[in-house]
């Protein structure tokens, strides 16, 4: 696809500055930018950009002067996305039911979707419309699978489980696996029935192999919005709000109650059985232990607010230089003890 920069102007709603004529390719990072390349930038990679090998950048509109042909927007990250869209359209799958898919007893499957080879819909499923399920994936006895919907290969969504609409699986999440119960008597475990479910809302993503366990009983509920990274755990009866971010390597112990837009940076891992209020924020490697009010911005193990971990970690900076000092002072005390 080609398309000429004033016209990719037109597109995003945006500002042509210099050549309009320039016909553009393809549409990718900073780093990758050929001749026939769009990016965009934000400070401060402006100067980066403009000394790059792309065509064009898609520039903050604050900026109104830029060494190479540019287009100003409001948010150059919007227009960047919605290029994508344009340039890499979406890979279309035709719709119906592969000849190799087992399908249950009394499936529904909705309007225009897709089956695909080797998924298995077990019995009394409902698929809404225009949902794609992929090779080697598997929908559990009575679960449901809402509208627009993808399933990426090799997904399990166990039974009963709700699935809202516009939801994207990724490849190899499993949805409402067995939370981990148990109790102890005489030394040995044994294992509590979980027999709740996962409910996940619409517009939810969740990532390559995230596990999301079921409820002991009642549900798990992942709300409306909420985007989970790759290898993110969420245990039973876990709520996690809406519009949240759970960033890479998560876990969430099991009856944590999470507000919305509460985002968890990498390699968080959080107690069980605390409530987390709104907008609050954790730094990589945090670990909430108690209850968080909402607004809170949180760091270290156990977690605190991030200006106190701060400070303590500038504190821990210096012990070497305190060791060595308090060394120094041990030599120059037994040199006058011992000259006395």
């Amino acid at each position: 696809m080609k398309k000429k920069l004033s016209e990719i102007a037109h597109l995003v709603n945006g500002i042509l500055l210099g050549d309009g004529d320039i016909e553009i390719s393809g549409v990718t990072n900073i780093e990758d930018a050929g001749a026939t390349d769009i990016a965009f930038a934000v400070p401060p990679h402006l100067d980066k950009a403009a000394l790059s090998d792309a065509a064009a950048v898609i520039i903050p509109n604050s900026i109104t002067d830029f060494a190479k042909p540019a287009i100003m927007v409001e948010n150059p990250r919007v227009a960047f996305t919605e290029l994508l869209k344009v340039f890499t359209p979406t890979i279309l799958v035709e719709p119906g039911v592969h000849p190799t898919a087992v399908i249950g007893k009394e499936v529904t499957l909705g309007k225009n979707s897709a089956i695909m080879a080797y998924a298995v819909i077990a019995d009394h499923v409902k698929i809404g419309d225009n949902v794609v399920v992929y090779p080697h994936s598997y929908i559990g006895v009575e679960s449901t699978i809402g509208n627009d919907s993808i399933i990426y290969p090799n997904v399990t969504v166990r039974e009963y489980c709700q699935i809202g609409n516009r939801a994207i699986l990724q490849s190899g999440a499993v949805i409402g696996s067995d939370g981990f119960g148990f109790i102890t008597v005489g030394g040995r475990h044994q294992k509590v029935p979980q027999v709740g479910n996962v409910i996940i809302e619409d517009d939810v993503e969740v990532g390559a192999n995230v596990t999301i366990d079921r409820a002991t009983t009642g549900s798990t509920i992942v709300k409306r919005g909420t985007k989970i990274d790759n290898l993110v755990h969420l245990a039973h009866n876990v709520v996690v709000g809406e519009d949240c971010f759970l960033v890479a390597q998560t876990g969430i112990a099991g009856s944590t109650k999470i507000g919305n837009h509460v985002t968890f940076a990498g390699q968080t891992g959080c107690a069980g059985h605390i409530t987390i209020g709104d907008n609050c924020v954790f730094a990589a490697r945090s670990a909430p232990i108690s209850d968080v009010p909402e607004g809170s911005f949180l760091a270290g193990f156990p977690a605190k607010p991030h200006k106190e971990w701060l400070r303590g970690e500038a504190g821990i900076n210096k012990i070497p230089d305190l060791i060595k000092k308090i060394r120094d002072l041990e030599k120059r005390l037994n040199s006058l003890e011992t000259n006395k």
